[in-house]
């Protein structure tokens, strides 16, 4: 069962909605400690979902650290095994070590570059992209339930609440590239 997470006081929300419109002198601490709250909430529930999906990664002998390789490979098709580690900020061995593992475990295959074959790279394979339907599936089904707990009129406020986040998150990566490729986003317009 999913911990229940603690509201924000409406003082707290008005002190943010004060920060934002700058109304108030005082309302950068109280946004700050709205904001504070908020990011612990959000990080218990993302655990506590995190904690269902990985007991049954567990099953099929997938560690946090494996389906973290599977999405940078999704994500940038092949790698060579020292941008991998480059992006994994471990060393070329420990890198190898990993994806040694995850080889035998059939989630990845290396690929010899045609036109130089002392170069590496390595590829998501059948199996590795299997796992990650999966683990959609399984966002998806766990998402689809505990939003199901929730009456329209808290469905609404959400769909408006994460609307507001995407236009911050777009705003900031504008503002911000390269912060935002860092952390993995696009700006995107709608």
């Amino acid at each position: 069962m999913l911990h229940v997470m603690t509201t924000i006081d409406q003082k707290q929300m008005d002190a943010a909605t004060d920060a934002r419109t700058g109304s108030a002198d005082t309302a950068g601490a109280a946004s700050t400690e709205a904001v504070e709250g908020i990011i612990g909430d959000f990080m218990a529930a993302v655990r506590e979902l995190r904690c269902r999906g990985t007991q049954r990664l567990v099953k099929q002998d997938v560690s946090m650290t494996h389906l973290h390789i599977m999405w940078l490979l999704e994500h940038h098709s092949d790698l060579t095994m020292g941008h991998l580690a480059d992006m994994l900020d471990v060393s070329l061995s420990n890198a190898t070590g990993l994806v040694d593992r995850m080889e035998e475990r059939g989630f990845v295959e290396r690929v010899r570059v045609p036109d130089d074959r002392r170069i590496v790279q390595v590829r998501l394979s059948a199996k590795g992209r299997a796992v990650l339907e999966d683990v959609e599936v399984l966002k998806s089904t766990m998402l689809r339930r505990v939003l199901g707990r929730l009456d329209r009129s808290q469905l609404e406020r959400l769909a408006t609440t994460l609307e507001d986040v995407r236009q911050a998150i777009n705003a900031e990566t504008a503002a911000d590239p390269d912060t935002a490729t860092a952390f993995g986003l696009q700006h995107h317009t709608h």
